[in-house]
């Protein structure tokens, strides 16, 4: 199970950084902010795709965590910027873009995707125990005193 949601969430991760990576270019005329569109989406590829090796490697509650979050914000955006124009906020450009198309739809699966598995490998990570608790468990009930 720990391996399939790993690899879930890896996956969504890459579909978000990849689609991210090529529109950067197209989002160099997006208006607003001290972060330019394109800087904006680099970031978000990169962020994307270490996130995404850092599941792949060490997969503890806390990266589970951060997928989560990196994951399930950038869904949170797609979804806002279509549906509302809130104009540029804070340091971020006015990123909102009222079409849909199908590199929007695969990025949204694969962060909704992504940030749903990561929510239940953030369970499932936190529910193991480390073999020296275990084992001091083992002792504790071998001696009668559980």
């Amino acid at each position: 199970m720990g391996l399939i949601l790993r690899l879930i969430v890896a996956a969504g991760l890459a579909a978000d950084a990849i689609v991210h990576w090529m529109f950067a270019p197209d989002m160099a005329y997006v208006a607003g902010g001290s972060i330019g569109g394109d800087d904006l989406f680099r970031i978000q590829a990169a962020v994307a795709g270490v996130v995404a090796v850092l599941v792949l490697t060490y997969a503890s509650r806390w990266v589970y965590a951060l997928a989560f979050l990196v994951a399930a914000s950038a869904a949170g955006a797609v979804v806002l910027y279509y549906y509302a124009d809130p104009g540029a906020l804070g340091p971020l450009p006015d990123m909102h873009e009222p079409v849909w198309y199908l590199d929007k739809t695969i990025s949204l699966v694969g962060e909704a995707g992504a940030a749903l598995a990561a929510l239940a490998g953030f369970f499932v990570a936190g529910g193991r125990r480390r073999p020296a608790e275990e084992e001091a468990d083992l002792e504790h009930a071998s001696a009668g005193r559980f």
